[in-house]
């Protein structure tokens, strides 16, 4: 990411200063364990195979045991990446209170505070990249709906299995609420802003989503300036300014009133589809899918046809 830090602009200079440092750590630490979460994701093939056999053959218990065996190493590392999300959350949290806090308005924050506004952006590009792994992967649901079954049919017949200490039951309902979700990252995240706004009573909602449509901004106009964009040498920093501001974006459209579609909204979404739709569609089509199906206010009648004929 470090090339993408001098080509995106988030931040000339990555130091947090000397009041950033504290979140900047928190964050920090969060961020360095996002990089393994992610190639875990993507090296996540899932039991796809055994299962199959299993449930073809209920009578051989070999293969009822190969599948199961299969299937708890897969099931800890679920849980590995829900338990994640809830530390991204907390994460995001801290850097909203950072970005928001009284005397200066969100632009002088994303100014003064370069390395936390860097930080910002790359949880979301995180977010984006887990989503649209998990998006194609049908396995995760697969496996751990195999689990439970399982789990559920042992109970019946009384038997304890050794993977339930792992996983209880409270923490597979939660689990599966998250994996039940077409992008759950970005709906954990939706929720902490949408949490933070409703706990932050004295906080003007405006410096929370003036934050978010800034940086939308930022994101939509180095991607469609020519002098900006030449300066990309690599798709990743495309990609990593796309995810970022459908990111900000998807937020925005949670938090503030009326959402991020309507005219009076301080993001031009119609730029910003556009710029999308200007990328060739196999690394975008993920990016569109998460504003037609993540967002809250697409199909709210504020919006304007135009806007939903170009998300069709």
């Amino acid at each position: 990411l470090q090339e993408t830090n001098k080509e995106t602009g988030f931040s000339s200079d990555n130091n947090p200063t000397e009041a950033e440092t504290a979140v900047w750590n928190q964050v920090s630490a969060v961020l360095e364990e996002a990089h393994g979460i992610l190639a875990e994701l993507q090296s996540y093939n899932g039991a796809g195979q055994e299962i199959r056999e299993a449930i073809q053959n209920p009578g051989d218990l070999q293969l009822q045991e190969k599948a199961w065996n299969a299937v708890c190493p897969l099931v800890a590392k679920l849980k590995r990446f829900y338990e994640f999300s809830l530390r991204l959350e907390n994460a995001l949290r801290s850097l909203l209170e950072a970005l928001t806090s009284p005397p200066y308005a969100p632009m002088q924050h994303l100014e003064r505070e370069q390395a936390l506004a860097k930080q910002f952006a790359e949880i979301l590009h995180f977010t984006l990249s887990f989503d649209e792994l998990k998006m194609t992967n049908p396995a995760i649901q697969n496996d751990f709906s195999y689990y439970r079954r399982t789990i559920s049919r042992n109970r019946l017949n009384n038997q304890q299995l050794e993977a339930e200490n792992e996983v209880n039951n409270e923490m597979a309902n939660r689990m599966s609420l998250f994996y039940a979700e077409a992008t759950p990252m970005l709906k954990t995240l939706s929720n902490a802003t949408t949490k933070f706004v409703s706990e932050n009573k004295t906080l003007p909602i405006e410096d929370t989503t003036d934050c978010l449509s800034t940086m939308a901004c930022v994101c939509r106009v180095m991607l469609e300036t020519p002098e900006y964009r030449c300066r990309f040498t690599n798709t990743d920093t495309m990609l990593f300014c796309m995810r970022v501001m459908v990111g900000v974006i998807i937020l925005y459209d949670h938090v503030h009133p009326v959402g991020a579609f309507a005219k009076t909204s301080k993001i031009d979404m119609k730029g910003c589809i556009k710029v999308l739709k200007d990328q060739p569609s196999n690394s975008v089509e993920g990016l569109l899918n998460a504003l037609r199906y993540t967002t809250r206010h697409l199909n709210d009648d504020s919006t304007s046809k135009q806007i939903r004929a170009l998300l069709q």
